[in-house]
């Protein structure tokens, strides 16, 4: 059996954002071509992003994965360290604010991006 690895941004218990990866079984399907089960969606967004666009630090609203077409998407964390998403790379971005905790722009979320020179287009599909 193969699997998909599953790059997951979420909030530890410590209230910051970080990564971790997945495994996702690909154990559906024929040898030529591997699926995982079938997995529920509310719908999806498209976003468009010119050269320069950067965002301030934030949680995810809904948990979604995000899908990068075109450009490149930097994401960065509050310890400092950032990674770098190219077209055809992915995250599941669930870092959603805890329940019952007030945003604090020091501890909470992340800040996104648009990095090299190209524009940045995602695809975001909501759970």
């Amino acid at each position: 059996m193969t699997v998909f690895t599953k790059v997951i941004l979420f909030t530890d218990t410590d209230g910051r954002a970080k990564f971790r990866e997945e495994t996702v079984a690909l154990s559906e399907g024929t040898p030529q071509s591997l699926l995982s089960p079938l997995s529920p969606s509310a719908g999806y967004q498209l976003r468009h992003s010119p050269p320069g666009f950067r965002s301030q630090f934030h949680c995810t609203g809904t948990p979604q994965w995000v899908f990068i077409l075109g450009g490149e998407m930097e994401i960065g964390l509050q310890d400092g360290s950032s990674r770098v998403f190219k077209p055809g790379e992915h995250f599941y971005s669930a870092d959603v604010l805890p329940e019952g905790v007030s945003f604090d722009a020091a501890v909470h979320g992340h800040s996104s991006r648009q990095a090299g020179p190209d524009p940045l287009v995602t695809l975001f599909v909501r759970d």
